[in-house]
């Protein structure tokens, strides 16, 4: 993980009262957000919808976390304009 998020990880866990590893980003999880971005960004045609659909995603599986990541990212690949 990247120092600057680590520390922004940091700081949100400590805000928020949660353990680090609840905050903690799998290389398969930064992937597949990373991916959710570009395709928010490029699909869309506007790249502030990037850390929207972010968020989305992030609430989706914190309400029900036996939501993939991966197959999150691939329905919103197909979403409309």
């Amino acid at each position: 993980m990247h120092e600057w998020l680590e520390a922004a990880r940091d700081r949100l866990a400590a805000e928020a009262g949660l353990d680090l590893d609840t905050l903690s980003l799998t290389d398969a999880e930064s992937e597949a957000l990373l991916e959710l971005a570009r395709v928010a960004a490029h699909e869309s045609g506007d790249r502030t919808n990037a850390p929207l659909a972010c968020f989305l995603a992030g609430v989706a599986v914190g309400r029900d976390p036996s939501a993939e990541l991966e197959r999150l990212v691939r329905a919103l690949s197909g979403a409309p304009e």
